[in-house]
């Protein structure tokens, strides 16, 4: 009897231990400080996703510091906006260091900008301070296979970009006039951010790509080094001491286009349905994983 009431107080003991385990085991108990990462990998077409991360790591008392890892050549102008004005808002809670990969360009720069500490290696390209639309003309081809098209419109501007027909020199103007403003933003948004004249920006925010050793140099980093470097970087910053642990955020589940033909196949198809369409850009051409 005292040797299976044993047994009994040793099976109950397990299971309580893998109980409390289970129940603990993704809890504040066992996390302590550490850094937050958060990747953000080819071209941006979306906030959201990171929106979710930052605010996540934001909330998190134990995430000390966030760091973002960038490899990308940019994108649409709305999200890296977007993702600018929330990185702005974390960095008065905790602070959020920028560690640049290949390349961190165009709308990525954006993002890195608003950054508490950018750290780039001496060969990662950015820069690239510019707007680009792209609008296919194929007024030709349509003519040569016999495709017409009937256009109904409300107003005159109503079809602008129309690849059957050339762009009006008003529809040029108009659309100069909206990437004006749209420079302008990323101008402003990068003096702000980095405590720079406008006017310095401005001087080199023509579209020109930018080494890390030059960009150090002209303000736009503040450290040359690697991933590593960063991480610790950013764990000096939110106070944690000797060597920090990494948390990575969640990704999400993966997407039926990535299951299908892979995420890297997955990526680069996005990025030439973003080239293909007639979106606002914030990207470096021909650069980027």
């Amino acid at each position: 009897m005292k040797l299976r009431g044993c047994l009994i107080g040793v099976v109950i003991g397990v299971v309580l231990t893998i109980a409390i385990a289970l129940l603990f085991s993704s809890s504040d108990l066992f996390k302590g400080s550490r850094v937050g990462e958060i990747d953000i990998t080819g071209t941006i077409l979306r906030a959201r996703p990171v929106l979710k991360q930052l605010e996540k790591f934001r909330k998190d008392s134990y995430i000390k510091a966030i760091l973002l890892r960038v490899n990308s050549p940019g994108g649409v102008v709305a999200p890296a906006q977007e993702i600018y004005t929330e990185i702005r808002r974390v960095i008065k809670v905790k602070p959020v260091v920028v560690s640049m990969g290949t390349v961190a360009a165009s709308g990525a720069y954006y993002i890195a900008s608003a950054a508490t500490r950018i750290v780039a290696d001496p060969g990662t390209i950015t820069g690239s301070i510019g707007v680009i639309i792209h609008l296919p003309n194929l007024q030709g081809l349509f003519d040569k296979i016999g495709y017409k098209t009937v256009t109904i419109k409300s107003g005159p501007f109503k079809d602008i970009g129309d690849p059957d027909r050339k762009m009006t020199p008003a529809e040029k103007a108009l659309i100069q006039s909206t990437i004006d403003t749209a420079y302008n933003q990323f101008v402003q948004a990068v003096a702000s951010a980095r405590h720079l004249p406008v006017a310095d920006v401005r001087n080199i925010a023509d579209g020109r790509v930018i080494l890390g050793s030059d960009a150090l140099k002209l303000k736009l980093i503040d450290q040359l080094g690697n991933y590593q470097d960063a991480v610790l970087e950013a764990g000096r910053l939110g106070g944690i001491k000797g060597e920090p642990k990494v948390q990575k955020a969640e990704t999400g589940k993966s997407s039926l286009l990535n299951f299908l033909i892979g995420s890297q196949a997955s990526a680069r198809l996005n990025d030439f349905l973003a080239d293909s369409s007639a979106c606002l850009m914030y990207k470096l051409q021909g650069f980027g994983p």
